[in-house]
């Protein structure tokens, strides 16, 4: 049995606690806020819970599977309610009034009914192209996403040679052009574009291969877990409690302590600063950092024994940074379902705002709005609605942080008001900013305050081609032995599942495992045998 530090309490630092708890390992997680969960935070007032960071669940089967590794199941840890419709897409009003929105249905019968009424013949380009995006999800899952890259021969199965050709087009084609060679109609791109975004990324510039996204919410539907994220990130701590992980919170790690010469070390442990501000020291066989990838490289670690160093990251591209609006609104709000999405007409131009040479806050902003309080009436008071509004804009820490009731940085709440101006606009509901009777807001100067985040982003570096899967920063330190990484920061990439298989990873650099794809499910006999 090793003993084991992790670095951060959010998910991935969560899931992997209790993984290595139950493979048989003593496990410390240190978290430095009064919180666990991370960026899939949480804020409470007034009767109100919003979720702070993730609202779509996606790619079910990664959470079965984790759930399955720890000895459960999603069904006994989750409540999940199949969204009907999906989401609902807005535009900007026309010289004739508001633009009637586009809802998009749950299953892919009725999503191929939508398609085809605004493009003659797109139904059967669309199941080509979701046909498509479920063997990329395969092959992704497989052999891409699950692996440590540890073994070259992983990637020569033949099944992955004789797929060369078209993951070669899939890698070297961009998403939105992608989408674009299929399909005419403007919203109908922007559908199928718009899940870069979740990536951390611009559909300029993401892989095709990326289209796999579209298999998960065009054809097996969104659902929502009761409670909202915050019962995930509840589950997940709690099945590592249960495997014997110890947390801990307002434990701010400082430095991850080694011993050696050179540029070849191992670690020793870590020291970190209590609530009081009094120095701790925790001795280590193993350290695994969740926290944000450039902060443990740049500032836990001596220059001589950083893999990753800031060098490194000033060749690296961010996703987005972002402007969170949380608002409890009086009465009820049926113009939007639980999902919503604003879409600007001039596309290139809010990604240019937010990825190019000159970044600015995009004026308007496409923009994100999650109404649980529609699914979930544990989320705000009898008789009120609990809006979470997402604007991405540049990651960039000088544009501030947020605040109670317009209390933030200026550009934040600049950000926030154009926000709830649109979806007034946009959605017809002209009284909307009267009705507010909570609003928090969150800026990029929060995401670097709370996580330590690069550049303020608010998910990690953008799924660019050269910053995904073998090309992303890796799971394990190479000068110093028992380091990993964990999280959105480091392989394979951003989101909760991609964190929960991030986890996994790291379980699999321990044990010396090289397999490309998820582990088998332990029986119960074999816990903490390896």
């Amino acid at each position: 049995m090793s003993r084991v530090v992790v670095i951060g309490a959010g998910v991935a630092g969560l899931a992997t606690a209790g993984l290595l708890a139950r493979d048989g390992h003593e496990v410390t997680v240190l978290e430095k806020n009064s919180r666990i969960g991370g960026r899939a935070g949480t804020v409470e007032r007034d009767g109100f819970r919003f979720d702070s960071g993730p609202s779509w669940y996606l790619m079910p089967e990664v959470f079965d599977h984790f759930f399955e590794m720890m000895g459960t199941s999603t069904a006994e840890q989750l409540d999940l309610t199949l969204l009907d419709p999906g989401y609902r897409v807005f535009r900007a009003p026309t010289a004739e009034g508001t633009a009637e929105p586009i809802t998009i249905p749950t299953g892919r019968t009725e999503v191929s009914a939508l398609f085809e009424s605004r493009e003659p013949g797109a139904a059967a380009r669309l199941a080509d192209y979701l046909d498509s995006a479920h063997h990329a999800r395969t092959m992704a899952e497989r052999y891409f996403l699950y692996n440590p890259f540890t073994r070259l021969r992983t990637l020569a199965a033949r099944e992955v040679l004789g797929a060369l050709p078209r993951l070669a087009t899939l890698l070297l084609t961009r998403l939105q052009s992608f989408a674009a060679r299929r399909f005419r109609d403007p919203v109908l791109r922007q559908l199928l574009g718009y899940p870069a975004v979740f990536l951390g990324t611009d559909p300029r510039t993401a892989p095709a291969m990326y289209h796999l996204m579209s298999a998960l919410d065009l054809d097996e539907g969104v659902s929502y877990p009761q409670g909202g994220f915050w019962r995930v990130v509840d589950r997940i701590a709690q099945t590592a409690l249960d495997a014997g992980a110890t947390i801990v919170t307002d434990a701010d790690v400082t430095a991850i302590r080694t011993t050696g010469v050179g540029r070849r070390a191992a670690v020793t442990g870590v020291e970190w600063r209590d609530a009081d501000g009094a120095a701790q020291a925790l001795d280590a066989d193993i350290v695994v950092s969740a926290a944000d990838l450039h902060h443990t490289e740049t500032a836990m670690l001596p220059p001589h024994l950083r893999t990753y160093p800031e060098s490194w990251w000033q060749r690296r591209t961010s996703g987005p940074g972002a402007v969170l609006v949380m608002l409890g609104v009086t009465g009820s709000l049926p113009e939007l379902p639980h999902h919503s999405l604003f879409f600007t007409d001039d596309w290139d131009a809010n990604f240019d705002a937010i990825f190019g040479d000159r970044p600015v806050i995009p004026a308007p902003a496409s923009t994100y709005v999650c109404r649980p309080s529609a699914t979930d009436p544990t989320v705000a008071p009898e008789g009120h609605e609990n809006l979470f509004v997402l604007v991405p804009i540049p990651a960039d820490v000088e544009i501030g942080g947020g605040g109670s009731d317009g209390t933030g940085s200026p550009a934040v709440e600049r950000a926030a008001d154009a926000a709830i101006d649109l979806i007034s606009t946009w959605a017809g509901i002209d009284d909307l900013r009267e009705r507010i009777v909570v609003r928090e807001t969150l800026g990029p100067a929060d995401f670097s305050r709370d996580y330590n985040s690069w550049h303020g982003g608010m998910l990690g570096p953008a799924h660019i081609l050269s910053q995904s899967a073998m090309f992303r920063a890796q799971n394990a330190s190479r000068h110093v032995d028992g380091l990993y990484y964990a999280g959105a920061t480091t392989a394979p990439g951003v989101g909760v599942p991609m964190c929960l298989i991030s986890a996994e990873i790291v379980l699999k650099r321990i044990r010396g495992d090289h397999s490309s794809g998820p582990l088998p499910v332990p029986a119960p006999s074999t816990i903490g045998a390896v």
